[in-house]
């Protein structure tokens, strides 16, 4: 997968040369004030980005168990939507609130969380989907739940992140019959956040 590929790569890397690392940090990394700046594109680059094996081992486990699911439910060009629009919007919703950097893909890693949350909110009335249900509430409460014990956690992006998620494949649900609208549904939303990174 083009997405896992690519954090693998740039992490190994920034692991191999630590002055490689720190350009790579400086120059590519979500600093709030270089958006504002008009430094537009770290909204995305830093979902390629991670702050050390933890982070990118938990990230790509996440990106491994979910991604291919969605990808195959939904096609290639809506998943690859849905991931840019929750990792734009989990981005804009750290940029609004701090003005220290920032690294992960974890926005997007909360958007394909965000996708099987609405994929088991309308199941909630089967068997089936209610432990899905279920399951996610245990996995997103514990997430979210988890910067009042470890420091330094970007839990903006982490909600802006679901959000997105949420409501991609909510309206995937509602309105989307094939995989060109659903398409125009996720990088639509991607749309959105951008603009909105680009005036917060």
């Amino acid at each position: 997968m083009f997405l896992m590929a690519g954090s693998v790569i740039v992490y190994i890397l920034g692991a191999l040369s630590p002055e490689l690392n720190n350009r790579i940090f400086d120059n590519f990394a979500l600093w709030p004030g270089d958006v504002k700046s008009g430094s537009w594109w770290l909204l995305a680059t830093t979902a390629f980005l991670h702050s050390g094996l933890m982070h990118i081992l938990f990230n790509m486990w996440a990106l491994y168990v979910l991604g291919p699911g969605i990808e195959r439910q939904v096609g290639s060009a809506p998943f690859a939507g849905l991931y840019l629009a929750s990792a734009l919007l989990g981005s804009v919703a750290y940029v609004a609130f701090n003005s220290g950097p920032a690294v992960g893909a974890s926005g997007a890693v909360f958007g394909l969380f965000g996708a099987w949350l609405a994929s088991a909110w309308k199941a909630r009335n089967s068997l089936a989907g209610r432990a899905q249900l279920q399951s996610i509430g245990v996995i997103l409460g514990i997430n979210l739940l988890l910067p009042l014990a470890v420091p330094r956690i970007a839990w903006e992006a982490h909600v802006g992140g679901l959000v997105a998620g949420f409501l991609i494949a909510f309206a995937w649900t509602q309105i989307a019959r094939d995989e060109k609208a659903r398409s125009a549904i996720a990088f639509g939303v991607a749309a959105i956040a951008l603009v909105l990174g680009i005036v917060v």
